[in-house]
């Protein structure tokens, strides 16, 4: 687990400095430099459910001041969200994989690949981690376009909107990732902050528990606590 905490810190840190590469450009093109635009100190939104505890203050601090603005900041929390709503979305596959809701029961196909002869039923025998192994080149090649047409709707994109004869894409300029700006709401849901918080508290476990509960299906014994499968 500190693995993969200490991996998470370093992509951030990585992270960082391509932003502040966009960050110094746009306060330059301004007459501004970056260490003036972050001379005041940048609230971090959602930094603990037990005010005011921020056990990464000074982290956060030297990210968005001393390195970077507040653009920083919206960036680092919008690859927070990304990386939540991915693994709240990996919890529930792995939970319902374990307890049996696959796809060989509610699907009116028998096969996931018939020209490589891979039923549902094959994946469905298998465990989590293996069933995702067990996923031919074809199949990731889908998941990966999928992935790749949101993220280029969201670099492109501003208010819902296509955003044409911007040299930098709305994505990469300063502050234009948000986790907010796909502007797909189909349920007319309130986005207020409190919503937003719920959201990265439980993206937040959603991250811790599916590093555990991988960490317990590919080494026995590595998780403690009594898993419900």
């Amino acid at each position: 687990m500190m693995k993969v905490v200490a991996s998470v810190v370093v992509c951030l840190w990585a992270a960082t400095a391509s932003v502040q590469a966009f960050t110094s450009s746009s306060s330059s093109s301004q007459g501004r430099s970056v260490s003036a635009l972050s001379a005041e100190k940048v609230p971090c939104f959602g930094a603990s459910p037990f005010p005011p505890i921020f056990l990464g203050e000074p982290v956060w601090d030297k990210l968005t001041m001393d390195l970077g603005s507040a653009a920083t900041g919206d960036y680092l929390r919008s690859s927070e969200l990304k990386h939540g709503r991915s693994a709240m979305l990996a919890t529930v596959g792995f939970a319902f994989e374990k307890f049996g809701i696959t796809f060989d029961k509610i699907s009116p196909h028998e096969y996931l690949s018939i020209s490589k002869d891979i039923k549902f039923a094959d994946l469905a025998a298998l465990g989590p981690v293996d069933a995702v192994k067990a996923i031919p080149g074809e199949g990731w090649a889908q998941i990966f376009a999928v992935i790749a047409a949101i993220e280029i709707f969201e670099l492109t994109h501003r208010g819902g909107e296509i955003k044409e004869g911007e040299s930098i894409p709305p994505g990469l300029q300063a502050g234009g990732l948000n986790g907010y700006n796909m502007n797909f709401n189909p349920l007319k849901i309130t986005i207020d902050d409190r919503r937003k918080l719920v959201e990265l508290q439980n993206g937040r476990a959603a991250m811790v528990a599916i590093s555990a509960w991988v960490a317990s299906e590919t080494i026995p014994g590595s998780f403690p606590i009594p898993l419900p499968w």
